[in-house]
Order: structure tokens, then sequence, then C-alpha cells
């Protein structure tokens, strides 16, 4: 998702000559804009575009500014980019339709350039006051309580050797987290998790979050003898659908246990992108398709069973790897990241090869969280 520091505008407007006037004056402000006809057209690019605000016309064609709205807050990364309604109406019973649909504002289209522009300026600029109280909080509480959401350094563990990268967005603690838990002399349980939420009041609560779910996977792991992934994620689902403090709140899962002694490694996810394995010069995805974690009481969740060798290597990674940019607006994307692990040789340092990449393909600008996690079997 776009920082709100961002300045581009997605205005959605189609009549021409009005789209025109938009463009211009909030071009002449400062504002980078980019214009769609219609709210088909405007979820079609919203992923390219990533904006800091949306400015809707209300009566359109093929899909009109309510069912934009509607088709918005049904995607958890999108409901949070401020909304403002443009209508040539002023009308009582419209007004509260918008705000129902949790919009910020309405400018009507006869207003002046200058007050269309010092609306737009308002809402972006209090936003980013928002933002900057909210950070300053959370790096605070995180201070205060000795939070870490990410170990310093990966463990020793006979038979792996572990390497992470992890840097968080703009150095506030939270969003992705990591864990690594020894089950035993011959098994560790590696759990890489992401928490998403509503704006960046999320964020306060995110450590809080990620503190939940590794202590709901620690007491599994102890608490059971059967050291499969899917029951221990099902088992911390069960735990996190039934919590109505963090219904509001999506989690992503990764958990990979490793067993040194019959060289094996079973992995399952909750709504999680894939994670890669690299035997020799191969490198592929093995994916889930278990459900986010307290979406449904019953997970979906199923093991991915790995026979391991010397060399090889698996790796977890979250989205802000993935979904970097470079200044071109081209992902990095999981094709890339998937050829690149696959011309790493066996002796080379994974994760530091992976964050040089990253660095230099995005000009060293992140828009996310990132983590990667590189397990090599020696």
């Amino acid at each position: 998702m776009a920082t709100l520091s961002s300045n581009k505008i997605l205005l959605v407007e189609d009549e021409p000559n009005i789209a025109r006037l938009f463009i211009h004056n909030l071009t002449k402000a400062g504002f980078e804009c980019v214009h769609a006809e219609n709210g088909k057209a405007a979820l079609d690019m919203i992923d390219e575009v990533q904006p800091a605000l949306i400015i809707s016309d209300i009566m359109m064609p093929v899909m009109d500014g309510f069912e934009f709205r509607k088709e918005l807050l049904s995607y958890p990364e999108y409901k949070s980019i401020p909304f403002v309604f443009l209508t040539a109406k002023s009308g009582e019973e419209d007004m509260l339709l918008g705000y129902d649909l949790e919009i910020e504002d309405y400018i009507v289209k006869t207003s002046s350039p200058k007050i269309v522009i010092a609306k737009v300026s308002a809402i972006l600029k209090s936003l980013e006051k928002e933002r900057e109280k909210v950070v300053d909080e959370v790096q605070k509480a995180a201070d205060s309580m000795a939070a870490k959401v990410v170990p310093e350094s990966p463990p020793q563990f006979n038979g792996l050797k572990v390497l992470q990268w992890h840097a968080p967005y703009k150095n506030v603690p939270g969003g992705d987290f990591i864990d690594y838990i020894k089950i035993n002399d011959e098994s560790i349980a590696v759990i890489l998790g992401d928490v998403m939420g509503k704006r960046w009041g999320a964020w306060y609560f995110a450590v809080a979050y990620a503190g939940y779910v590794r202590t709901a996977a620690r007491i599994v792991l102890e608490s059971t003898a059967e050291l499969n992934p899917d029951i221990i994620l099902q088992r911390i689902n069960e735990s996190v659908y039934r919590d109505e403090r963090i219904s509001e709140v999506f989690i992503t899962l990764s958990v990979v246990i490793i067993d040194t002694k019959n060289k094996t490694a079973k992995y399952s996810g909750a709504g999680d992108l894939p994670i890669i394995y690299r035997s020799g010069n191969k490198a592929e995805f093995i994916e889930s398709s278990g459900l986010l974690l307290g979406f449904n009481p019953d997970g979906q969740y199923s093991n991915k069973i790995i026979d391991i060798k010397s060399g090889d290597e698996i790796i977890l990674f979250t989205d802000g790897i993935t979904e970097s940019r470079n200044k071109e607006g081209e992902l990095f994307g999981n094709q890339r990241l998937l050829d690149f692990i696959g011309n790493v040789s066996p002796e080379d340092n994974t994760v530091d090869l992976l964050r040089e990449e990253l660095l230099k393909f995005t000009g060293g600008e992140l828009e996310d969280d990132v983590s990667v996690i590189a397990i090599k079997i020696l």
C-alpha cells in the first residue's frame, strides 16, 4: 500500500472536461494525478498506481462510485486508502450513504479550484499527522516493552545454517514477525508471520498481535506430540477465531519444521506466500492453500513434506520482497525472486545476495516490511 507521504491521486471520473479540469488543477498544485473513466477501470489499475488518495465521481457507467467504494471495502489492502466522493449533487441522502461507506469527505464538482485543493491538502495533512502520531506511539510502546518481533540473529542449530534479513518499514516495529522454536536436538520450528490491519492504527497493536501468535504457537508445540505444522496452525487458528479483539486484523503465517535426523521438512501456511525449495541449481515454489488465521473456524491446512539433503535450502519470505518496485513502478515479483534464488550457488550467502539485489532494484527505497529467512541443510 502507498505511504501517506505520497502525493499520488487516483481520479475516477467519466466526464472528460471535468477530468481535465481536475487533473490540471491538482497537477498545478503539485499532486501527481492518474485518471480512470469508471470504477472498473480504477480497480484494474489500483495495484500499479498505489494512490495516497482516491477521488471518485458517483454517477458513472460500467461501475458507479458507490459500487467502486463497496468493492474497495471488500479488500483489506484497499479499504484503508483515503477516499473522497466527487459529486454534482449535495443531497443529504447521498451524503449519508457515502459516509456509511467510510469515506473521508465529499467534493462538489462546482467548487472552485482553491476549495478542491484545500480539501485534498487538508485530508492528506490530517492523515499524515495521524500516521506520525501513531508511529511515535508505536516506537515508544515497543521501547518501553523492550518488544522484539524479530530476533536480533537466527539461532545456531546442529545440521543447519539459518540466515535472516528483516527491515521494518521506516524502522517501526510490527508487521512482519519471526520466531524460532527448538523442539528437541533434532527438530526446530521456523515461523514467519505478517500482521495486516486497518490504517496506521493497526500498527500500534502489531507488536501485541505478533506476540499473541508467537505465544500460541509455543503453547501448541509444547502441548502436542504430533510435530505437524497443519495441526499447529489449526490450533492457533481456533484461538485467533474465538478472540474478538483481533477480528479486524489479518494474519498470515508460515510454519516449517525441520527434522535433521530424518532429513525432512514439513511446511504448512495460513494465507501466506509460497516458500522456496532450492536443490542444486533448481528452485521451485512450494505452495499452501490454507486460509488466513481467524478467517474461518476450519483453516483447511495441510502439510507439504520435503525430503531434504545436504546443500539444499528452504527460503521463507514476506510480500515486502515480491511487491517492492523500482523507479519505473515494476514489481520485483515472484518469478524474478525464483530465478534469482535458482542462480545462487550453494556456497553463497543467499540472504546477503538477495538484500543487495533488492536494494539495487528499488534504489534503496522499500515500501513495506521486508523479511526473508534462508535455512541451509549442512
